[in-house]
């Protein structure tokens, strides 16, 4: 099977690997524990916060550890409201957030909360001009993703920071799909909290971490928890996090490398699909690893599979059968009607693609088209 789906979760690094059996062996006391097993567990819990915070640019004192993305963005939503700076019941966020947002904005919509849901610029971005007239004198948070991860594209972070900050607005950045791709530190510095994920950078699964803002004030979600300093209740997941830590110096120290690397393959991806590009859309991406792309005529829950039948592994962000088949977030945020929005595909690298992978999965979705659109070339 050629992956495809990197996007969803990469393999773990061999070195990451190694170092997960090396603590869950050698460093396995409870961090909190006082005695010296306990301290030998929490210094390399200590030094891997550190690093973190290093990827971040950011102080340690911020860094706070977590069971995933979703757990983060969760948390770090829950925690910036304990801790709002004005008055008011309003926030703001998108309408392509990962659900683990917009399920949490569920949740707080039926508690009372008013949420604005932006949709996206043309170009695959919240337009900032439409975040500002979004702003009410009773808007405390707003949630937009760094990274969208079916179309590849960034938000404009920095800008929408400064709106914020002369609005007395928290700002929360779900920065799963860009850590281990861009450079994190001038987001970091933008935000008042931001989330990744262990296995969306060659990590282990089930692990990932906030950055916190350390200068506001707040109140632990859980009552009465004390691990991660009341962020998150629970036994801290040492080896998980001594292994993140590796795979995340290997992202961040390869970033050029590997950008390079993603450029090449996408313009030998899109070369391979010229024979049928009048029936391709494909959006443009600042990730080049992640390629969003719809096939007119065709749902993508279909192509999905005859490529699955085909032995390559691609994705689409549609509901696992034909028949309940939902439309693409993005597609919808960018106002894509819903019909054409099933259509949506998506394509993502990763560091073991390979130049003749990416050829042959051209040459197979080139097949899959021709043969499902018969008499519709000119």
């Amino acid at each position: 099977m050629k992956y495809f789906d990197y996007a969803a979760s990469c393999p773990l690094d061999r070195e990451a690997a190694e170092v997960y059996v090396k603590a869950a062996s050698s460093y396995y006391g409870n961090s909190s524990s006082l005695h010296d097993a306990g301290d030998q567990a929490n210094e390399l819990l200590e030094y891997s916060r550190a690093q973190f915070a290093r990827f971040f640019g950011a102080s340690k004192d911020g860094v706070f550890f977590t069971g995933s993305g979703s757990e983060g963005n969760f948390l770090a939503i829950q925690t910036l409201l304990s801790g709002k700076v004005k008055r008011g019941k309003h926030i703001i966020t998108g309408m392509a957030e990962h659900s683990s947002v917009l399920n949490t904005m569920e949740k707080l919509q039926k508690a009372g909360w008013d949420i604005t849901m932006l949709p996206f610029a043309p170009e695959g971005r919240i337009d900032v001009g439409a975040f500002r007239n979004a702003v009410r004198h009773d808007t405390v948070l707003a949630s937009i993703q760094h990274a969208n991860p079916e179309i590849g594209t960034l938000q404009p972070i920095e800008e929408i920071s400064r709106i914020c900050r002369e609005n007395d607005i928290l700002f929360h950045s779900d920065c799963v799909q860009s850590f281990g791709k861009v450079d994190l530190t001038a987001v970091a510095r933008s935000v008042d909290s931001l989330t990744i994920s262990g296995h969306k950078f060659y990590g282990p699964k089930g692990v990932g971490a906030v950055y916190l803002n350390p200068a506001l004030r707040w109140d632990p979600y859980v009552p009465g928890t004390t691990h991660e300093g009341g962020f998150r209740p629970g036994t801290v997941n040492v080896p998980g996090i001594a292994a993140m830590a590796v795979a995340a110096e290997k992202a961040v120290s390869g970033l050029e490398m590997y950008g390079e690397h993603y450029h090449e393959l996408r313009g030998e991806f899109l070369k391979s699909l010229e024979p049928v590009k009048a029936k391709c859309t494909v959006y443009e991406a600042d990730l080049p690893s992640t390629i969003g792309m719809r096939v007119a005529g065709l749902e993508g829950q279909l192509v999905m599979n005859e490529a699955n039948q085909r032995g390559f592994a691609i994705s689409t962000g549609s509901a696992c059968q034909v028949s309940l088949q939902a439309p693409s977030k993005t597609m919808i945020a960018l106002g894509v009607e819903v019909k054409a929005a099933k259509e949506f595909i998506r394509i993502t690298l990763g560091r073991e693609t390979e130049m003749e992978d990416v050829r042959q999965l051209g040459e197979v979705l080139v097949k899959i088209v021709e043969e499902n659109l018969q008499g519709t070339f000119e």
